[in-house]
């Protein structure tokens, strides 16, 4: 019996999801990847394959911030760029990851700053 790494069970978990979930450029999905140092978050349109808006914590007015508040700054900078892009509803891949923690600071953020998922 294979015993299967963290990464392996995270990839897992995230196909899993990504099966479910479709995005489109009316409803993009918004994507997260949580590293060791930070947080990416964007919202993409499966359609056609394209990103929509993008947020990264190593940009200049969140790389100094302590790791729960860049991914909250993060989630309202991404309904920023969301809502100059045209999108106000999105739907939520949290890539594997749990929903707690950064994840759901970034999407707590993502709503406060008017975003509809």
């Amino acid at each position: 019996m294979a015993v299967a790494t963290k990464a392996q069970q995270r990839l897992r978990r995230r196909r899993r999801v990504r099966a479910q979930i479709r995005g489109t450029a009316e409803r993009p999905r918004l994507s997260v990847f949580r590293s060791n140092r930070g947080v990416f978050a964007q919202l993409v349109d499966d359609t056609t394959g394209t990103t929509v808006a993008a947020v990264n914590w190593i940009e200049k007015d969140l790389r100094d911030l302590e790791p729960m508040e860049q991914a909250k700054r993060s989630g309202e900078l991404l309904a920023e760029r969301a809502k100059a892009a045209g999108v106000q509803t999105c739907v939520f891949d949290r890539g594997g990851y749990r929903y707690h923690g950064r994840v759901r600071a970034l999407a707590d953020g993502a709503r406060e700053g008017g975003l509809n998922f």
